[in-house]
């Protein structure tokens, strides 16, 4: 690292850059850590050390991470956020004038917080931060959370030191650079107690199912729910997340629809949920694998989410429906089957619980540690 420090590193407080955004899933593995770090867990005072810790988090000027972070207690500052297209388009010529002055941007906040660390998850915005890391001589930790490598990953991978991945088969993409750490996920997810109907006003005698499309929501899936209310609210109780202003309006006492849910109330839904409709973005299989719930998985159509669906259905963890071919009378056929059915959804939910590493962010610590200490 290009400027020094003195005396114990165990005994002082040790910077860290946290980087990603764009969707809830790149942000949340990184907010798990900081959870662990700053709450001191006995296995963090063990594997990095005694000392304090302060992060900024580095994010798109009005992606969801933003009231994540803030949620969260922590530094928060933006920069440009351009992508990198696989095709070509008008819109990546004015995309590679945000991604230089994202640089630019990056490497002066580097120059004045001056880290000893930087970790991303992901997303196009942590681009040039680590790329200005990697030239102020900053050690970087590139998290891989799919199945399938994405471009972002792609372009940081050469300027990081170590690169943590969620699956084993991921090994192999990254070479003596990539250790095999799951994915991390937030204690409050870690479902271990039990959560009153209160929260949501829910009625003790139907069924709960959570829709949830990620942290901004699923048009898609919000159509879908939309178009089988009258159905569905005969039989179960809904609580939908459909993410900032994709508001549906309550029409009936058994839907409960919010646009976006915080982390202690995901918490609580979670646990309250016999069943779960989702996309397949891994953080929100994190989730559902730390607290062992059946789920219908919808991944986004032609995406990166296709490939860990496809993981699911192989492990037998999760019902996988293409959204192509769904309609509203099939996915009401698919929540009463599974509903009706409470040896299928206990298969499910025990099989998705050995999908994840259980104990990834014990394993992320000791990466973490190994270029700390």
């Amino acid at each position: 690292m290009f400027w020094s420090r003195m005396g114990d590193m165990e005994e002082q407080t040790k910077k860290i850059i946290l980087t990603g955004g764009g969707t809830a899933g790149s942000v949340s593995p990184l907010l798990a850590i900081a959870e662990d770090l700053h709450q001191q867990s006995t296995f963090a005072k063990a594997t990095v050390g005694q000392g304090g810790f302060e992060f900024l988090f580095i994010g798109t000027k009005h992606g969801i991470e933003k009231q994540m972070v803030k949620d969260a207690g922590l530094r928060y500052r933006s920069i440009c956020a351009g992508k990198l297209r696989r095709y070509f388009a008008w819109r990546n010529f004015w995309d590679m004038i945000k991604i230089k002055l994202a640089f630019w941007q990056s490497f002066f906040l580097i120059l004045k917080f001056k880290p000893d660390l930087i970790i991303s998850a992901g997303s196009f915005v942590a681009v040039p931060v680590v790329w200005a890391g990697w030239i102020l001589r900053v050690p970087v930790i590139v998290h891989q959370m799919d199945v399938r490598p994405g471009l972002a990953n792609k372009l940081m991978a050469p300027f990081a030191r170590v690169i943590t991945v969620t699956f084993e088969k991921s090994l192999i993409d990254y070479g003596k650079k990539a250790v095999w750490t799951g994915n991390p996920v937030r204690k409050i997810s870690n479902i271990q107690y039990p959560i009153s109907n209160k929260v949501f006003n829910l009625r003790p005698d139907l069924p709960v199912v959570l829709v949830y499309g990620g942290g901004t929501g699923a048009e898609g899936i919000n159509k879908l729910v939309e178009q089988s209310l009258e159905n569905l609210v005969t039989f179960c109780q809904i609580i939908h997340s459909t993410g900032k202003g994709k508001m549906i309006a309550k029409r009936h006492e058994n839907y409960h629809p919010f646009e976006f849910l915080n982390a202690e109330m995901m918490s609580a839904a979670v646990g309250a949920a016999d069943l779960i409709i989702c996309r397949a973005g891994i953080g929100t299989l994190t989730e559902i694998s730390a607290a062992g719930k059946p789920a219908i998985v919808i991944p986004m159509p032609d995406s990166h989410q296709e490939d860990n669906a496809a993981l699911l259905m192989e492990k037998g963890a999760a019902a996988v429906l293409n959204q192509k071919l769904l309609n509203s009378d099939s996915l009401v056929a698919a929540i009463k089957f599974l509903l009706d059915n409470a040896a299928e959804r206990q298969s499910l939910g025990e099989a998705i619980k050995k999908i994840m590493k259980a104990d990834a962010n014990e394993e992320f610590l000791k990466v973490l540690a190994g270029i700390l200490k």
